[in-house]
């Protein structure tokens, strides 16, 4: 979590992710590194070698937007590595370090939310926190160790590789959003605690984090096994939050008709129950005491 020279970091990680032969660079001989060397980079941006090198030590912190381009097509980018490395470049001044966290949830977003009796929501913080959620939400999660944060539940819970059917996949997405959702803000101590909790209790966390894969979430299906109603396949939409900068509002839906609708209607069933059961206790110790 070196802060310091955060677009060296990630031109090293990119550049050692793209095979020579992607590039049309011809392959002679014994290679020591993985992925393009730092000529070749420099030689398919148009840059000179010495430029380059200082741009990776973090000598040289200002590239033009014509050079970033250039360095995206070298190290192939996609469109949100791209505006990732724009922000390196050019990162927003003031941003960095902030101490304080917007975690308020809306009220009136809360109550939106919990009228949508058949689908499930939550509202992811930057660190992909579970900051509310509405019940069906909160049921699809419910039951591991780490239900209320998606990073510690993929990496560290020991039921994450059945509950994630496609665990590499939802891993690999995983992390990439994370990337994303810090941007350039490495200075936050809650995300320098969390990448450095899950860089030690998970070998699988830290050969993705040394990537530099960025996705923003948008949209995906995912698959789950759920310990209650078994196999779901949702689509899911994540939108930003306007009035809260960094939260998402994230919705499942099934497809109308299929094994997963029917499945996601029992899971809305289950929960009804265990609130109502939740609701009649409160209501009995109530009576109890007085």
């Amino acid at each position: 979590m070196d802060s310091d020279n955060l677009l060296g970091q990630f031109l090293r990680a990119r550049r050692g992710l793209v095979r020579p032969e992607e590039q049309g660079v011809p392959v002679i001989g014994h290679r020591r590194v993985a992925g393009l060397r730092r000529e070749e980079v420099a030689m398919l941006s148009g840059l000179s070698a010495d430029y380059y090198v200082r741009l990776e030590q973090g000598r040289e912190r200002n590239p033009s937007v014509q050079v970033v381009d250039a360095l995206a097509r070298a190290l192939m980018l996609d469109d949100d590595a791209i505006a990732h490395l724009h922000r390196l470049a050019r990162p927003v001044p003031g941003r960095s370090g902030r101490k304080t966290r917007l975690r308020r949830i809306s009220p009136a977003l809360l109550q939106m939310m919990n009228s949508w009796t058949g689908t499930p929501a939550v509202i992811l913080g930057r660190r992909m926190e579970v900051l509310a959620h509405n019940p069906l939400g909160g049921a699809l999660f419910a039951g591991h160790t780490y239900s209320g944060d998606l990073m510690r539940l993929v990496f560290l819970d020991p039921d994450a590789r059945d509950f994630y059917p496609d665990w590499d996949r939802v891993a690999a997405n995983t992390v990439g959003g994370l990337r994303e959702a810090a941007g350039t803000d490495y200075d936050d101590p809650q995300l320098i605690e969390l990448v450095g909790e899950l860089s030690l209790k998970s070998e699988a966390f830290r050969t993705l984090w040394a990537r530099h894969d960025i996705r923003q979430k948008r949209h995906e299906t995912k698959r789950f096994r759920h310990p209650v109603v078994g196999e779901l396949t949702l689509h899911y939409e994540s939108l930003t939050i306007n009035s809260a900068p960094g939260q998402q509002l994230v919705v499942y839906q099934a497809e109308p008709g299929s094994s997963s609708a029917r499945a996601l209607s029992l899971l809305g069933s289950f929960a009804a129950t265990k609130t109502a059961q939740a609701s009649d206790s409160v209501r009995q110790d109530i009576a109890a005491d007085d």
